[in-house]
């Protein structure tokens, strides 16, 4: 075999130091590796702890590791030194350290005791992985199913005051479920409004006249008399469609669990005025049975503010004895978003 290999001019393999796989290991990481004595005192640091926490390795190593730790969170290096000196190994810590710029970032922690050829324990190995952008997506996961529960929520609420007041107004069962069907039809196609941002397709959530927008969030309760939309004729861009449709979603189901749309002599009545690039929208009910304020904690509440914020809108309420009356004013240009 050695003589095949001196005819094919292919140099003999050699088995490589296993200590340099493991230098290589560490120095391709994108987690920050970090080994520090029992002191606490950094002793070598990875091109991955150079990306999460913004120092070089000539700037910390000699430091002690309490430089990455935030002033809250110093009691855990003490705990954490404890278990290595004891032997223990500390797995999936996730905690919060600092970075060279002062921001902070989470971070899991996997922390194991090295030893020498004795095997005294010496220092420790600290593997830490930015889990930033998990924390951000669970959140965001969080808020989502929170807002799925309350549109769930609030669906039902709607079609059961669909067929409530349809009952009241169609006197035989073909008529009442033809009613009901045309207005739950018109809910599911307002409901598609108001989810466009969830779409995968961004090219599904599209924009367009905000007249016509409010007009079908609000088609579930228009029998042909009770609800007057009228104004003029605003674009609306594909960002803003969805939070517009949710704002006007918001006030339609407050209206339908409480206010003018809750009975049937209750009326509703939107204008939409521009003047220059300010934009109006007064939304006037009349004949509700009783002023309603909703708590200012409910969740209908904050996701209205929040959309209105979004939106970059001034949203006033004024609770009428005759029914809540609502100002919505805006800029024309950035409703074209």
């Amino acid at each position: 075999m050695a003589q095949a290999d001196r005819t094919s001019g292919v140099a003999p393999l050699h088995n490589p130091d296993p200590r340099d796989w493991l230098a290589a290991i560490i120095e391709g990481s994108d987690d920050a590796i970090i080994s520090k004595n029992l002191s606490g005192h950094i002793q070598s640091w990875n091109p991955g702890a150079v990306r999460i926490f913004g120092y070089t390795a000539e700037e910390v190593i000699g430091k002690p590791i309490t430089i990455l730790i935030p002033e809250e969170r110093l009691d855990e290096e003490p705990r954490i030194l404890a278990k290595i000196r004891s032997g223990e190994r500390v797995e999936h810590f996730e905690t919060v350290r600092r970075r060279k710029d002062g921001s902070l970032v989470d971070i899991s922690l996997t922390i194991s005791p090295i030893r020498d050829a004795s095997g005294m324990i010496i220092g420790a190995s600290k593997i830490a992985r930015d889990i930033s952008e998990r924390r951000l997506a669970e959140e965001s996961q969080r808020l989502l199913i929170r807002e799925m529960q309350h549109r769930v929520k609030n669906l039902f609420a709607v079609a059961t005051s669909i067929v409530t007041l349809t009952s009241r107004q169609e006197p035989s069962a073909e008529t009442l479920a033809s009613a009901i069907r045309e207005r739950l039809s018109a809910l599911a196609r307002a409901h598609d409004l108001t989810t466009g941002s969830w779409s995968a397709n961004k090219t599904e959530n599209t924009g367009g006249d905000l007249l016509e927008l409010i007009q079908t969030v609000l088609a579930p309760y228009d029998d042909g008399n009770r609800i007057q939309v009228e104004g003029d004729h605003v674009p609306v861009g594909s960002r803003s469609t969805t939070n517009m449709a949710l704002l006007i979603y918001e006030l339609t189901t407050n209206a339908a669990k409480y206010g003018a749309l809750s009975v049937a002599e209750g009326r509703l009545a939107i204008k939409l005025r521009v003047d220059n690039d300010q934009v109006r929208i007064e939304w006037t009910e009349t004949g509700a049975p009783g002023s309603h304020k909703e708590k200012a904690s409910g969740f209908g509440s904050q996701l209205t503010r929040n959309l209105a914020l979004a939106l970059d809108a001034t949203l006033t309420h004024d609770w009428r004895a005759t029914g809540l009356a609502v100002t919505i004013e805006l800029s024309a240009t950035a409703l074209k978003i």
